[in-house]
């Protein structure tokens, strides 16, 4: 237990030093938030692989496919890789070109700052739930290496993120990716090694004890629309994550923004499938666990050396932390910069990095609230990628394809219809298909307002 706790704080005082490194070189807003726009295309792809590639894919997807087979894998690998490879086949190259700091100075520029301020507001709860999803991954993952109870470790997570991230902005962040990006290919391909050479696994054996319903990608219970709901909520919702499209604006090229998120996008399907394989051959390998969730941890315990498994479960943590910052960061450059500084933008530079450092410990204390009270790391992803990401969707779409179609009035409505099924659909009506309703519903709502402004208009 004591080496573990080792091992880990180490990882921690290594990212530590980094934020407090990178903080030398803020001097901006910009700075902080996209790191000055001069990310290259090495440091893009990994972070853009390890922004997504922590707590849902190490833990929540080896748990789910445990519990679920191939089906458990419509979020992690399959549809965040395929949510990566979308934002650079149609978005990254007009959302680079239009020297943007976040997702909603498009719905300023495209319908006005009412737009842009309700846009934020919308995304800021979705970031916020992503960070909390991550600071419970590492509770889940401290607790199943060490004994410590999650409570301690999520308050002892939220802390260390905060700190890093107050200092070093998106700079530590996307550096510290790359490391954890290293750190955690090299842990996984290790432990495959490991258990496919081991006397004591039989992973051929393990394979062909799989039960062919748990093969199916598309299998489970539920209708079609409702299995195409829950992949339109994953990968739309992942689209238009403000994680996701701060790491485009930070690349120095709009190519560098294109080739890293498809770089990226290979790497993480590619990686992913490493815990999603382990986590399928998992009833066999481990049978009977309590809780999916800490079944890549109690495996690596199992099969490494004491030395690898602190390695190993650094290096998860590493992957979890770097992806709470990014998740804090996106909630604080929303609120700060499309929010407050869009309210009073007299603001110095000095006023506004300062904004944005209080975002950060602000939402990530509320984070570690949701991680303490959620059941599960899935709960918290699923709620995430749906709040009122259809509307913030089809407003992107348009915004960048639409022409001059659609004014002000349309967004706000397109926004307002979007947010207001989703939660309909969640809370009260309960649908089994409610990402779908809510976006054909936003779609429809602009289509018919942006008509009615052009009537108006002629």
């Amino acid at each position: 237990m004591n080496l573990v706790l080792v091992g880990i704080g180490v990882y921690v005082v290594l990212q530590l030093v980094i934020g407090f490194l990178a903080s030398r070189r803020i001097k901006s807003e910009t700075d902080y938030l996209i790191a000055g726009r001069r990310i290259g295309l090495g440091l893009a792809t990994f972070s853009m692989f390890a922004t997504w590639f922590g707590a849902e894919t190490c833990i929540g997807a080896a748990g789910m496919f445990y519990e679920d087979g191939l089906a458990g894998g419509v979020s992690d690998p399959f549809g965040y890789a395929l949510a990566l490879f979308i934002v650079g086949w149609f978005f990254a190259r007009p959302l680079w070109k239009r020297g943007l700091t976040t997702l909603a100075d498009l719905f300023h520029q495209r319908y006005g700052p009412t737009a842009e301020r309700f846009a934020a507001l919308i995304m800021v709860p979705t970031s916020i739930l992503w960070a909390a999803a991550q600071i419970r991954a590492f509770g889940v993952v401290l607790h199943a290496a060490t004994g410590i109870e999650i409570t301690v470790a999520v308050l002892a997570a939220t802390g260390v993120v905060i700190i890093y991230t107050c200092t070093g902005g998106l700079l530590a962040d996307v550096v510290t990716d790359f490391i954890q990006g290293v750190a955690i290919i090299l842990g996984l391909i290790f432990l495959g090694f490991v258990l496919w050479t081991s006397a004591d696994v039989d992973l051929r054996g393990a394979w062909t004890a799989v039960e062919p319903e748990r093969l199916d990608l598309f299998g489970g219970t539920g209708s079609f629309l409702e299995k195409l709901d829950i992949w339109l909520t994953i990968i739309l919702g992942s689209v238009v994550a403000q994680e996701i499209i701060a790491r485009v604006l930070a690349t120095r090229s709009p190519d560098v923004a294109v080739r890293s998120t498809h770089l990226g996008g290979g790497l993480y399907l590619l990686v992913g499938l490493i815990p999603a394989g382990l986590g399928l051959l998992g009833p066999t390998l481990l049978p009977g666990l309590e809780s999916p969730e800490a079944f890549l941890p109690k495996l690596a315990e199992q099969h490494l050396s004491p030395v690898i498994f602190v390695l190993f479960t650094g290096a998860i943590v590493s992957a979890i932390l770097s992806t709470v910052d990014s998740t804090l960061l996106a909630a604080s450059s929303l609120a700060s910069h499309n929010l407050i500084v869009s309210l009073r933008p007299t603001m110095s530079d000095r006023q506004r990095l300062m904004t944005a450092r209080i975002g950060v410990a602000i939402f990530g204390l509320i984070a570690c609230v949701f991680a303490l009270g959620a059941e599960t790391i899935f709960e918290l992803v699923q709620q995430a990628n749906g709040v009122g990401s259809a509307g913030i969707f089809v407003l992107m779409l348009f915004g960048l394809y639409g022409g001059g179609f659609g004014g002000a009035r349309a967004a706000v409505a397109t926004l307002t219809v979007g947010l207001g099924t989703w939660f309909w659909g969640t809370y009260v009506g309960e649908w089994s298909v409610t990402y779908l309703i809510s976006l054909a519903a936003a779609g429809l709502t602009f289509v018919t307002f942006a008509m009615w402004e052009r009537r108006t208009a002629a």
